[in-house]
């Protein structure tokens, strides 16, 4: 298979390097771009001054327009996979490859990298909308995922193409609702995540909300229409 990572980044100078080299000794025979989404910060001249494989965006316009981007170079340059993968340093390496060997041997449109397989969710307002939109989308679509929040997911051809085709597609939970009852072969495979190593999650408690309603309304309401 012919992998593509996907690494969109909005001002993450303070660990974009760190995050592409640790790709690259522990992925190297797995390509990857960092889409630079319009950043304010140095984080386009560090890939630049690293030699890293880059698409800049001349404005920033958001993780569902930076991930589109990066599927279209997907799309163009004939990749038979795409992985979605945080420029933060929260993903681990290590666990490309198992995502990898899991959609090759499954024959899955998406493989999720899930935190919840082998170990509870933790009490807070983050797991309890989590849970919330596992519910929703076990309700709506008859299929049960542990970590729907999951920012490291992998998609296959047919996934690629979708999200360069359809306007109104995005690399969240409500898409893998919306996959799902379209018929698209979902795994998970567990992984471990570690904490950002600069910065702060742009989804403060009112964006949580905020993010939480719409995802909810997405799911029950709006997928129908699609």
């Amino acid at each position: 298979m012919k992998v593509l990572i996907i690494i969109p980044a909005h001002n993450e100078e303070g660990s974009i390097v760190t995050t592409v080299n640790s790709l690259k000794r522990l992925t190297p025979s797995i390509d990857y771009v960092v889409v630079n989404d319009g950043s304010s910060d140095r984080t386009k001249e560090l890939c630049e001054q690293n030699a890293f494989n880059i698409v800049n965006l001349p404005i920033n316009v958001g993780l569902a327009g930076g991930f589109q981007a990066g599927m279209k170079y997907a799309y163009r340059n004939g990749y038979d996979a795409a992985l979605q993968f945080d420029a933060d340093g929260q993903h681990k390496p290590d666990y490309i490859q198992p995502m990898v060997d899991a959609m090759r041997e499954t024959n899955a449109d998406i493989v999720i990298g899930s935190r919840f397989i082998t170990q509870k969710k933790k009490f807070s307002s983050r797991t309890i909308g989590s849970s919330i939109i596992s519910g929703l989308i076990k309700l709506t679509t008859g299929k049960s995922i542990k970590d729907p929040t999951s920012g490291m997911r992998l998609y296959n051809a047919k996934m690629i193409e979708l999200f360069v085709t359809k306007h109104d597609i995005a690399p969240e939970p409500d898409t893998i609702a919306y996959c799902l009852r379209k018929g698209a072969k979902v795994i998970e495979v567990p992984v471990e995540m570690q904490e950002r190593l600069t910065g702060e999650s742009y989804l403060s408690v009112s964006k949580s909300i905020s993010y939480m309603l719409r995802t909810c309304i997405s799911i029950l309401i709006l997928q129908w229409f699609r």
